[in-house]
């Protein structure tokens, strides 16, 4: 463990401190009796509370321009350059980190391909990736506050191990412990769905509810979820594996071994299936937007089916999610939402044919599709929220 994170753990070791930092930094700049009304607190708390931040400078406090008559008022904010945070994500065919201050900026970014995803070799490109990063900032090494590690499947983030991917095809898999060895950094890692929850929660499209799911989509269907201001994993951190969700017992084969799981209907490899099966050869799904956007004649009329297909059997799994939580809204993300304009119109209207009275009409659709660093920037805020120690709400 750093020395910076020892210091930083032990001033926000007071769970209503911490609250605070978290508030802040989520919501600032921001005024301290705004702060004491979001937290339910006395002014005096804050105050009390306030201090060791400031002096060490993980706070500021500045002023703003009063607005009309009166003195300034004190505005606090985060340092967002007290720290660094190094998050990776872990793919089938790449590995991608980045290097983020302490508001999940993105200040350095690497990948790297990899020739197969066994845990040996993925977990030597993520520990590669992370000391080159180091290196060149040395500057920066002595602020670190550890790494951060988003997988997808079945992921125990107590214990740091995945316990199944069908997507990377691993059973059982210490990720924390080898990557501890071999950076000599804290290493927090969850599923790589839930990486995002806790970016949008903070960052992003969930800052203004307390309900949400974000759904990826792509080579697999994801989701994470956030339920009463809570990023809630299950039991055993199985909890959001929405693309496995049985929809056609007679379907296409699902990469987890079983028939018509929802990725079978809507991930990549359906939209791919469904242009072989009538005859027309595609080399990807990057080529397959292309052929359902501006290809011409038969080809393009089977490529634009497919995707409507693929919508619609997404549109049917949210159906069955926001019938179950009733959220507030989802959030459509991942490599693939790039297509929404191909698959969305099928996927609205699916969600409002299959949901239960006014499911569809209480959740609210946002599409936010992936960006460079968006995997790895989710994994980097793990350690933000681990370092901090509070909720997220």
């Amino acid at each position: 463990m750093t020395p910076s994170k020892i210091r930083f753990s032990e001033l926000v070791g007071e769970q209503t401190r911490a609250e605070i930092f978290a508030t802040v930094l989520t919501a600032g700049p921001i005024s301290r009796t705004q702060l004491a009304q979001r937290l339910g607190l006395v002014p005096s708390s804050v105050t009390r509370m306030l201090p060791p931040l400031l002096e060490h400078d993980y706070l500021r406090e500045l002023d703003t321009a009063p607005q009309g008559r009166g003195r300034p008022q004190k505005m606090l904010q985060v340092n967002p350059d007290k720290h660094i945070v190094i998050g990776a994500k872990i793919g089938p065919a790449q590995v991608s980190a980045v290097v983020t201050d302490m508001a999940a900026g993105v200040l350095a970014r690497a990948e790297e391909p990899i020739g197969d995803c066994t845990p040996e070799t993925a977990l030597s490109a993520v520990a590669d990736l992370t000391r080159r990063l180091l290196a060149e900032a040395p500057e920066a090494a002595d602020r670190v506050l550890g790494l951060g590690v988003g997988v997808s499947g079945h992921v125990d983030s107590q214990a740091g191990v995945c316990r199944y991917s069908a997507l990377l095809d691993w059973n059982k898999v210490d990720v924390a412990g080898p990557l501890r060895e071999s950076t000599g950094l804290p290493v927090v890692v969850n599923n790589d769905v839930n990486t995002l929850v806790v970016a949008e929660r903070w960052f992003g499209q969930g800052r203004d509810v307390d309900s949400f799911a974000v759904v990826t989509v792509g080579p697999g269907i994801g989701c994470g979820l956030l339920l009463d201001g809570a990023l809630f994993s299950g039991a055993t951190g199985l909890a959001g594996e929405l693309g496995h969700l049985p929809l056609d017992p007679v379907g296409p084969m699902c990469s987890c071994g079983r028939r018509g799981c929802l990725e079978a209907l809507a991930g990549d490899r359906a939209v791919l299936r469904h242009l072989q099966d009538a005859g027309v050869s595609c080399a990807g799904i990057t080529e397959a937007m292309e052929l359902a956007r501006s290809g011409s004649g038969a080809a393009q009329t089977v490529a634009r089916s497919a995707f409507s297909e693929a919508g619609t059997a997404l549109g049917r799994g949210l159906a069955g999610m926001c019938n179950l939580l009733n959220l507030q809204k989802v959030i459509i993300a991942g490599e693939g939402a790039v297509a929404h304009d191909l698959f969305g119109p099928a996927m609205s209207q699916a969600l409002q044919a299959h949901a239960f009275s006014t499911a569809a009409h209480d959740c609210a659709i946002h599409v936010d599709p992936v960006h460079h660093d968006l995997w790895a920037r989710g994994a980097a805020c793990l350690v933000i929220q681990d370092a901090v120690g509070a909720a997220l709400s």
